[in-house]
């Protein structure tokens, strides 16, 4: 279940502004403030089925697009290659504190991680 949660946090965050206002409310109450669809349907007023058929039309919104794009996906491989290229430049930096003190690599390990900690920010 917490991979599920997670994934559909994920979607919401890069999809989310494709949903109507009912639906990213509904949706952020059952996913995000862990309402049950009896809570959310008794605040709104509606039926309980009512609210799982806003949530699960827009869960189904939310995996069409990335079905379409795989924005998601390719966000998940890329921070994953991230922290592989970080790893790469640490062992680099290590062994060079270790073996040949070089300042020149030093300055281009210390570069590159500033450049890969930039990148995962955007």
């Amino acid at each position: 279940m917490k991979n599920q949660a997670y994934r559909m946090a994920l979607l919401y965050d890069f999809y989310g502004d494709m949903l109507t206002d009912r639906q990213k409310e509904f949706y952020d109450l059952y996913y995000n403030e862990d309402l049950s669809l009896a809570e959310i349907a008794e605040n709104y007023g509606i039926t309980r089925q009512g609210v799982r058929d806003v949530i699960v039309r827009a869960e189904g919104i939310l995996t069409e697009l990335e079905d379409k794009t795989g924005i998601v996906r390719r966000f998940l491989r890329m921070k994953e290659q991230f922290a592989q290229m970080e790893a790469a430049v640490d062992a680099i930096a290590r062994r060079n504190e270790d073996s040949w003190q070089d300042e020149e690599l030093e300055g281009q390990c210390a570069r590159l991680k500033s450049a890969l900690a930039q990148l995962e920010q955007e």
